[in-house]
């Protein structure tokens, strides 16, 4: 698979966004790959400190679960418009993105506790190792879930009709 095909270079997205603009985020780490980890970081650093902010703010007689979910509703807008606007650098189709990015995300969530109770239960892998490598693999699994669901655009067509090819080189 080339470079292109993955995302790998900076300038290789202008056939999903029809843009030749990386922006400022892939022009700095040049792998698309790179920026949403970059993002993914902010974002989980994001989640913990708002998770601690509502803990708070709420006090000790609301369910610390509560703090969690307000954290999530907040940390999952801002991961969206990140991820939309220097990682994958779309434009349009803002509420069915946001539809698509949230079944992405849910999806994750699923993926990660159904595979981490099947290293931990049935394999007997211990608990935090196998959490690390779960949460590694569900990162990747999500990259190209968002990529590819979340903010896909079809090949432009061109005037003949046709769509254009990416190289398999």
């Amino acid at each position: 698979m080339s470079a292109q095909h993955l995302g790998g270079e900076a300038g290789a997205h202008a056939g999903a966004t029809g843009t030749e603009d990386p922006g400022p985020l892939l022009r700095l780490v040049r792998r698309q790959e790179l920026a949403f980890a970059v993002v993914g970081g902010f974002n989980t650093a994001l989640g913990m400190t708002l998770t601690v902010a509502w803990l708070s703010v709420l006090g000790p007689h609301t369910p610390p679960s509560v703090a969690v979910v307000l954290a999530y509703a907040i940390s999952i807008v801002v991961a969206f418009v990140l991820h939309r606007t220097l990682v994958f650098r779309v434009r349009g189709h803002v509420m069915r993105d946001f539809l698509r990015f949230v079944a992405v995300n849910s999806g994750g969530l699923l993926l990660n506790v159904v595979l981490l109770e099947l290293a931990v239960t049935v394999l007997h892998f211990p608990d935090k190792p196998a959490a690390v490598v779960v949460m590694g693999l569900v990162a990747v699994a999500s990259f190209f879930g968002h990529r590819y669901i979340s903010f896909h655009r079809p090949a432009p067509v061109a005037a003949d009709g046709s769509r254009p090819t990416r190289s398999a080189g």
